[in-house]
């Protein structure tokens, strides 16, 4: 999939059962090729944060291979 960091960005993060998970807060990529990494996921509050990956400022973090369409919203797949 291809998409351009700038696309993604403040975008709401949706799972693919339709579970509200956040917005993009940023997004990682590799310096050497460009590609996207990671998102970096503002999270719902109506969402147990500790069930995810976080960081240490309490964000989520979803391989941007998990991604399986964008749209008005992300959609994700298996983590």
């Amino acid at each position: 999939m291809k998409a351009m960091e700038n696309e993604l960005r403040g975008k709401k993060v949706m799972s693919r059962e339709g579970l509200y998970l956040g917005i993009i807060k940023n997004i990682t990529a590799d310096e050497n090729t460009g590609k996207l990494m990671d998102l970096i996921v503002e999270p719902s509050d109506k969402i147990d944060p500790r069930l995810y990956h976080q960081n240490e400022d309490g964000y989520l973090i979803f391989p941007f291979d998990s991604v399986k369409s964008v749209k008005d919203v992300v959609i994700l797949g298996e983590e």
